[in-house]
């Protein structure tokens, strides 16, 4: 299930709900005994049904955990950061984990009950919406408490996603970041603002796309579609270098050992590629995240072949 297909709002039942209803102590741990509720946090439950379908969820369970913290919490607290992320179905680099964020009222310390992280930063009423009924930080919001809290390369993931499927924009994450003005972490924010870019398919391209501005290698153009020099498309590439005819794609081995096919299809198009004359390159995950300096290596090697190309013709 994604965020689209969630309920407006999601079937929490606490103790609170379950005795004014009429329900002992002991019957509660009766049905919890039995599989009729199923304990999601300290005095909060489900039904089966929803904890079948959140646990088949991507960070399902994280979910249910950070709803029956946010209500215990209570007191106007909000999930926000990772969380928030989660909701909103925001893709990270770095996931939440077992513990919710929240941000809560002043002068409660860096951390509620257990296993809850809490933000005491203020929270304008604009930066507030829910999701499944629970109270959360607004995309834009969510995207610059995790550019502000977290490394550079988070928060270009997290704005890189939250742009690309139309959650926010740039301007509406320049007049969040404004109003942060002073605050931790907020000139890395406005930092992430400008790098980031609706056109980074994945969380690859987007640690791609620091990889290669931190090792000094020109911005290349996203997502662009590549044709013959008779007009015939070949297909779309995730990385172009036009000065340079090189192309860079990011997707590395997995999906092929997935689907072979997609290996053989990829193949093909690679040898069309070359025939019409550019150079292609491809990183995998582990390249680009732990060695960036053979990542711009392999690119520079690639711009200086298509050099000797333009040169040569011949070669």
């Amino acid at each position: 299930m994604n965020p689209a297909e969630w309920p407006e709002r999601l079937p929490l039942y606490t103790t609170y709900r379950l005795r004014a209803a009429g329900n002992s102590p002991e019957h509660i741990r009766t049905l919890v005994r039995r599989g009729r509720l199923v304990r999601v946090g300290r005095g909060v439950y489900v039904r089966p049904a929803t904890a079948n379908i959140f646990a088949a969820t991507p960070d399902g369970e994280h979910i249910l955990r950070a709803a029956a913290a946010v209500i215990r919490f209570g007191g106007g607290a909000v999930l926000s950061h990772g969380s928030a992320a989660v909701l909103h179905g925001i893709e990270l680099l770095t996931r939440p984990g077992n513990d919710s964020t929240i941000t809560g009222r002043p002068g409660s310390g860096r951390k509620g009950p257990s296993h809850v992280h809490l933000y005491t930063t203020p929270l304008r009423p604009s930066e507030v919406t829910r999701k499944l009924g629970l109270p959360v930080t607004t995309a834009a919001r969510t995207v610059i408490d995790v550019a502000r809290t977290l490394t550079f390369i988070d928060g270009v993931s997290a704005a890189d996603s939250a742009i690309r499927k139309g959650l926010t924009s740039k301007s509406e994450l320049r007049t969040v970041a404004a109003a942060c003005s002073g605050w931790r972490g907020v000139v890395r924010a406005h930092r992430v603002i400008e790098f980031a870019s609706g056109l980074a398919e994945s969380v690859l391209e987007s640690i791609a796309r620091v990889t290669f501005d931190a090792v000094g290698l020109p911005a290349p153009r996203l997502q662009v579609w590549i044709a013959t020099a008779d007009g015939e498309v070949i297909g779309r590439v995730d990385f172009y270098w036009e000065q340079h005819e090189t192309i860079a794609e990011v997707d590395g081995a997995l999906k092929y050992d997935q689907d072979p096919s997609r290996a053989k299809a990829q193949l093909r198009r690679d040898k069309r590629l070359r025939e019409a004359g550019y150079e292609v390159v491809h990183l995998t995950w582990a390249e680009i995240t732990g060695r960036p300096e053979e990542v711009a290596a392999s690119i520079r090697a690639a711009f200086r072949a298509a050099a000797r190309k333009a040169q040569d013709p011949a070669a």
